[in-house]
């Protein structure tokens, strides 16, 4: 992904990981967050979601990185 996580893009995202993980077969899926320049506050709950539900990140870029750094201190602290 790159641009801009808002909505519609952030319910193409969650349509675009149920459709891939449907013919994974025991594959991990990663989602590269490649030059994104904002992320809505359902974009961050779009994320932390597919985090949630075995998704794995890559990015580039201080700000995506640092949003990733806090959603995944956020999932620890849940588990």
């Amino acid at each position: 992904m790159e641009g801009t996580l808002v909505e519609p893009w952030v319910a193409e995202l969650g349509r675009s990981w149920r459709t891939a993980s449907q013919d994974l077969g025991g594959r991990k899926l990663v989602i590269h967050l490649k030059n994104l320049t904002a992320i809505s506050r359902e974009g961050e709950d779009a994320i932390f979601d597919l985090m949630k539900n075995g998704a794995k990140f890559t990015c580039g870029g201080v700000f995506t990185k640092h949003v990733l750094k806090q959603l995944v201190q956020k999932k620890q602290q849940e588990s």
